[in-house]
């Protein structure tokens, strides 16, 4: 199977659109929709919300991705933590299911038609979602307790049931549940609750299931959960991780892999060109050139062969000083699988 590339999520606002702005435009976009009005009629939510999206995306989309996250401009624990909030207000942790919306997802699928003209094919879309363990651990901590996790795990499951698409113009390939924090937290909870709670989660068909995770050690015990297709390490910022999970590995387990190939810690970038003395660094400087990017997915390719079913950058680029700067990262990731 060919690899195909695809990205994260996070990407930066455009320029002149300040984020608390957004903000305020994404609560008021997903209050309209769960209330079953149009979010276009309101010209501040059309301007700063679903133009942005729209223009985001087509940002993403021409660099090449085969799989295109929707642009993930607003806080991943609040989307869905601010239902979850809503929903323990009324005495539960399920979120009900016609509150459990991506208004992004609302957008891009009313978008899809024009979208996909100027594509000149159907879009393939990516859902990216924070996990249940991700939000158990920012709205309750790291005590475990089975009843609350398992209500998270719906609520994740409801929102990823309704992120799936599949019409003429667009159609939801990938579904991600983010799980940064797995392999690297406090949490109490066994490996069996934390098996439960994602295989709640997954339990939807269609689009391939990813998880998304910083450190290959948190792999080991997700091998068993049921209905995740893809599992997935940065590669590039923690070249060590490929060391940990060898093609045995997934081949016992029937999984599939998604390798980071691109640096995207920008942090750690902007301190690394400091210290050779660079304090205003171009967006050549900041981004990995594609040679470098190619080798990394040929090793990871030449290791895992056709167990590897994605790739692209390491992680978001939410905090990437800007769009250009962001997609020039996605679209050397592009040229490097291709060309490899």
């Amino acid at each position: 199977m060919e690899t195909q590339v695809d990205d994260i999520g996070s990407f930066p606002l455009p320029a002149g659109i300040k984020r608390d702005d957004y903000a305020k435009a994404y609560e008021a976009a997903r209050d309209a929709i769960t209330s079953g009005q149009d979010p276009y009629r309101d010209p501040f939510i059309e301007k700063i919300f679903c133009q942005t999206v729209t223009e985001s995306f087509r940002k993403k989309a021409a660099t090449g991705l085969d799989v295109i996250n929707y642009p993930q401009h607003f806080s991943g624990i609040r989307q869905v933590g601010d239902a979850i909030h809503a929903a323990m207000a009324n005495g539960s942790f399920v979120v009900p299911q016609e509150k459990a919306v991506l208004p992004e997802i609302y957008v891009l699928n009313r978008e899809a038609k024009r979208l996909s003209e100027e594509l000149g094919k159907k879009i393939s879309l990516r859902v990216s979602i924070f996990g249940p363990i991700e939000q158990y651990l920012s709205e309750v901590g790291a005590t475990a307790y089975p009843d609350v996790l398992e209500g998270f795990a719906e609520t994740i499951n409801r929102f990823a049931k309704s992120s799936i698409l599949n019409t003429k113009y667009i159609e939801t390939k990938v579904v991600s549940i983010d799980e940064p924090s797995l392999g690297h937290s406090s949490f109490t909870g066994s490996p069996e609750l934390v098996q439960k709670a994602l295989e709640k989660a997954y339990d939807f068909t269609g689009p391939a299931r990813q998880i998304h995770l910083h450190f290959a050690s948190g792999i080991h015990d997700l091998l068993t959960v049921k209905g995740l297709d893809v599992l997935s390490f940065e590669y590039a910022a923690s070249p060590k991780n490929i060391d940990a999970v060898p093609k045995s590995m997934l081949e016992g387990a029937d999984k599939q892999i998604r390798v980071g190939i691109a640096r995207t810690d920008i942090d750690a970038i902007w301190a690394e060109l400091y210290e050779k003395g660079i304090t205003q660094p171009s967006t050549e400087q900041l981004v990995e050139s594609q040679e470098t990017i190619t080798k990394r997915y040929r090793f990871a390719k030449q290791k895992y062969g056709e167990r590897m079913t994605f790739t692209g950058p390491d992680c978001g680029m939410g905090s990437w000083p800007s769009q250009d700067a962001a997609a020039l990262v996605l679209k050397r990731s592009v040229e490097a699988v291709k060309t490899a």
